[in-house]
């Protein structure tokens, strides 16, 4: 069973953290990860798109994958389907990162447990920016 932290902790983390990398973010302006990303962006985070597909995207060099970020990565905040979870999971256990987070809609059980078992701090299914609107 996927399990989030509260709201509270949520809020706690994002004070943290700096840093963001985005999969499955989009150049389109009318898709929700570019909105998403655009207002966090806004709101002081580094963005960094991670999409093999876009050179670029908020004015920041995308990169094809995970392992190309330089540098430690605070929340890797997920849109893509959630049948990719798996997949990105093992790419973000790879990179070591802190936050493991799925958008709303975005949730795999399979991943959630792989990461949970490896001590990672997980979120599904909740949107990162409504989260830090309400805890900000």
């Amino acid at each position: 069973m996927i399990e989030n932290p509260s709201r509270e902790e949520m809020g706690q983390m994002l004070k943290k953290s700096k840093r963001i990398a985005v999969v499955g973010l989009s150049k389109n302006p009318e898709r929700t990860s570019y909105m998403v990303s655009k207002a966090m962006q806004d709101s002081g985070y580094e963005i960094i798109p991670v999409n093999p597909a876009v050179s670029e995207v908020l004015g920041v060099k995308a990169v094809k994958a995970l392992k190309d970020i330089e540098g430690h990565v605070d929340i890797v905040n997920v849109f893509r389907r959630s049948e990719f979870l798996p997949g990105i999971a093992k790419e973000f256990a790879e990179i070591d990162a802190d936050i493991f987070w799925a958008q709303l809609g975005v949730e795999n059980e399979e991943a959630y447990d792989y990461l949970k078992e490896k001590g990672y701090t997980v979120i599904m299914d909740r949107c990162i920016k409504v989260e830090h609107a309400l805890t900000k």
